[in-house]
């Protein structure tokens, strides 16, 4: 029994070669924090985003420098590329003729009718989508005078208005997100936009705050939303660096069963009887394991009597107390080992189910 509702029917759009909506599996994304004019930085980052499994990347491009760069940065990576455009249009058609994947920008505020027509007939050439990215902070000033405040029905409208100006020049490679560091605002907005169209939706919680922060409110904006089967797209916004978002919103999606992928650790909270320094360990391993890409669950429990049971669907774990451990697999119990030995045991598991090094330091 599930507690899902199905997902709701889109349109379907590629970007790159990544499908998007009408059914297509969650696509995680993320945005770089380097200077894109420093193609060198960006490239490597983009690099250590796919390895944590970022299926879509944006880049700021603020000026033509950046523009420069942008197709020595799309030749040296394979996860496809976006470029965050803002206010003029110039950029996003240099981005283009970049050979960009995707466009992120606002049609309202790149110059006029006459510009949004000339990126839109360049976009549609190509078949390149445009999001249209609205945030509750920077909304127009009309809107935010006639709902007195940056809310949900402020950001829908803002969303209508700048899909009709793409629309209106026949294009229709259109994505949409409604973003908001409130909670209950993002989730509002997006349950009134997803009932007047049916465009994919990007979901975020924009301006989160710290890993911790951003992951609770992650979870609860993003999460909710997918649960009602709302979304096609999703991004953690955290303040550090981009790869921390992974881990987040894979789990999201793996709590939620939308998407398998990495190591889920298990672990107990530690209490009373526990006899060994569980916590250290288990931070250790999750440090260890974070480039797997296999879908694996690993127990780390930190009672030898009831951890087994406690972590009976794990595909393999370790329990240890008072000098001595044990390995189990699903619940039982394989062997006995050593305490200080446990580690190694368990890193040497994990290499053997997945097919994948892991790193010792």
């Amino acid at each position: 029994m599930t507690l899902l509702k199905p997902r709701r029917p889109t349109r379907r759009l590629h970007i790159g070669s990544v499908p998007i909506g009408d059914g297509a599996p969650i696509v995680v994304q993320s945005m770089t924090n380097t200077d894109t004019r420093d193609a060198g930085a960006t490239i490597a980052q983009i690099q250590r985003l796919e390895r944590a499994g970022c299926e879509l990347v944006r880049v700021a491009v603020p000026d033509r420098e950046a523009v420069e760069r942008l197709a020595q940065i799309k030749a040296s990576v394979s996860v496809p590329l976006v470029a965050d455009i803002h206010f003029d249009y110039r950029l996003a058609l240099g981005a283009l003729r970049a050979g960009v994947d995707g466009l992120r920008l606002n049609p309202g505020n790149i110059g006029g009718a006459d510009k949004v027509r000339r990126v839109a007939q360049e976009a549609k050439a190509r078949e390149v989508p445009i999001r249209i990215g609205v945030n509750s902070g920077s909304l127009e000033k009309d809107l935010l005078a006639r709902y007195g405040g940056p809310t949900a029905e402020a950001m829908v409208e803002s969303a209508l208005r700048h899909m009709a100006l793409l629309q209106d020049q026949g294009f229709e490679l259109i994505k949409v997100s409604l973003k908001s560091s409130d909670v209950l605002t993002t989730l509002s907005a997006y349950r009134l936009l997803a009932e007047r169209t049916d465009v994919p939706l990007h979901l975020g919680v924009t301006e989160a705050g710290t890993p911790v922060q951003g992951a609770i409110k992650s979870a609860l904006g993003i999460g909710l939303l997918l649960a009602e089967g709302i979304g096609d797209t999703i991004r953690v916004s955290v303040t550090g660096e981009p790869e921390e978002e992974m881990p987040i919103a894979y789990g999201i999606l793996r709590a939620l069963g939308l998407r398998r992928r990495g190591v889920e650790i298990i672990s107990c909270p530690t209490c009373g009887r526990t006899e060994w320094d569980l916590i250290p360990l288990t931070q250790q391993v999750e440090r260890l394991v974070r480039g797997v890409a296999t879908p694996l669950k690993v127990a780390i429990m930190g009672c030898v009597v009831n951890g087994p049971g406690e972590a009976r669907e794990a595909d393999v774990g370790i329990a240890g107390g008072r000098g001595t451990g044990i390995l189990f697999k699903k619940g039982c119990r394989v062997r006995k080992l050593p305490q200080e030995g446990l580690l190694e045991v368990l890193l040497a598991e994990i290499e053997a189910m997945t097919g994948e090094c892991l790193p010792r330091a």
